[in-house]
């Protein structure tokens, strides 16, 4: 099947050893040989014409006439009288009769560029002919039959047209008997410099001059690009590189300078830069946030560490392997490698004394527990109580409280309880306390 596909390709003139291309290509070979509709899909400059035509020259009707018709780029009001002809007076300025592609190319192929433009009515009149084989002149009411092969093509997402009512759905399902994927260009990466060479030497052939080539990092950066107008756009660079370019081995800086598009990577762009270099003022204002931020997740973290300290002694936990907990400083380099400055001097007084303080009590802090083994192998039991939930024993339990809050003090102790003095005194004779 390589031999196959080799041979192929030099017979069509298709450049390129990627996996991907190879299983478009052996796709397209294969459903030549039948009469099934075929749906080919991608970007805009790909070459689904080409596949087209592989199509058709590899099938029973080579021998027949084949034509390409773009179907955005005809009327609406004057598609049908293309695609199925016209009756004499059928319209204004229908003087004659004229003939349809599906009448004149009886027999052969037609391929259907932009399938996704073709209005709605229109679409009715091609799945009749895709079923049946039968249509309709305009103006017209005798059925005519045709024997064509139809090959439709789109750089749009069918599926997503019928979801929105663009597309008829029984059309999209009769046309994509046999779907065909076209890479796009970027996805070839290992094509790209040979399909410029193509283009270079057919130029140089073509204008008697010696064809340009281009150094590693050029060829990098070819490869690196996106190519959105994909085959198209990487021929038109191609030219215009030949046409002025004063040396034959183009640079990286050179190639950027004739196509500067050609250093686009789209990558992300980080917000504000401007702002950040332009206003000192809110951008100390962040500063000193983000200081105080990792100041108080370290707080943080340490206060998490000393309670998973005492749960561990508390609960007889044995850590045997524990190691030290590595430290919240930040390097010294912070600042440089941030390209941010120094913190204030109240800042970074701050973070000495957090430092002295720490690195103190470090060693008893850091150090793993580790309890022996001698020590109790279970938990102590404990006894679940259940919670009174008596009004007066709640009660009770309130003003004992308060009146301890505050030293036996009873009209401080009522204000916190929200009830006279005199219901106080009532309820302590009444709870003998």
């Amino acid at each position: 099947m390589d031999s196959n596909l080799q041979a192929i390709k030099q017979r069509f003139g298709i450049i390129g050893r990627s996996p991907l291309l190879d299983r478009a290509l052996g796709t397209a070979v294969r459903v030549a040989n039948t009469d099934l509709s075929v749906l080919i899909t991608g970007e805009s400059g790909v070459g689904k014409e080409v596949f087209s035509k592989i199509i058709h020259g590899l099938s029973a009707r080579k021998h027949n006439k084949f034509i390409a018709i773009n179907c955005g780029a005809i009327p609406e009001g004057t598609i049908n009288s293309e695609l199925f002809g016209h009756e004499k007076g059928a319209f204004t300025g229908a003087t004659s009769e004229r003939k349809g592609y599906f009448e004149s190319y009886d027999g052969g192929t037609i391929f259907l560029d932009e399938i996704g433009e073709m209005p709605l009515d229109t679409q009715a009149f091609l799945l009749r002919v895709l079923e049946t084989g039968e249509f309709i002149r305009v103006g017209a009411s005798k059925v005519q039959k045709t024997d064509v092969r139809i090959i439709a093509a789109t750089n749009t997402d069918l599926f997503e047209q019928v979801k929105k009512g663009k597309f008829r759905e029984d059309l999209y399902y009769r046309l994509n008997t046999v779907p065909i994927k076209v890479p796009a260009l970027r996805d070839r990466p290992e094509d790209i410099y040979v399909l410029f060479r193509k283009f270079a030497v057919d130029f140089a052939e073509k204008y008697r001059t010696t064809p340009i080539q281009l150094d590693d990092r050029a060829q990098m950066a070819l490869e690196r690009y996106s190519w959105p107008g994909n085959i198209r756009e990487l021929k038109n660079i191609a030219e215009q590189v030949s046409v002025l370019a004063e040396d034959k081995m183009v640079s990286a800086e050179r190639l950027a300078r004739y196509t500067p598009q050609i250093l686009q990577r789209n990558l992300p762009m980080i917000p504000d830069a401007g702002r950040r270099n332009n206003d000192d003022g809110a951008t100390m204002q962040e500063r000193e946030i983000f200081y105080k931020l990792m100041v108080d997740m370290k707080n943080d973290l340490n206060d998490l560490k000393t309670l998973v300290f005492e749960l561990i002694r508390n609960n007889d936990l044995r850590v045997p392997d524990a190691g030290d907990i590595p430290s919240l400083r930040p390097p010294d380099s912070f600042s440089q490698r941030t390209n941010m400055p120094a913190p204030r001097q109240d800042v970074r007084d701050f973070l000495h004394d957090y430092h002295e303080d720490r690195d103190g009590a470090e060693n008893q802090v850091n150090k793993p527990i580790i309890l022996p083994r001698e020590e109790s192998e279970s938990f102590t039991p404990t006894e679940e109580v259940e919670e009174s939930l008596s009004l007066e024993e709640n009660e009770k339990d309130l003003i004992q409280k308060a009146l301890k809050k505050h030293n036996g003090r009873r009209k401080e102790a009522a204000q916190d309880l929200g009830i006279s003095e005199r219901t106080l005194y009532r309820k302590i004779k009444q709870y003998e306390l």
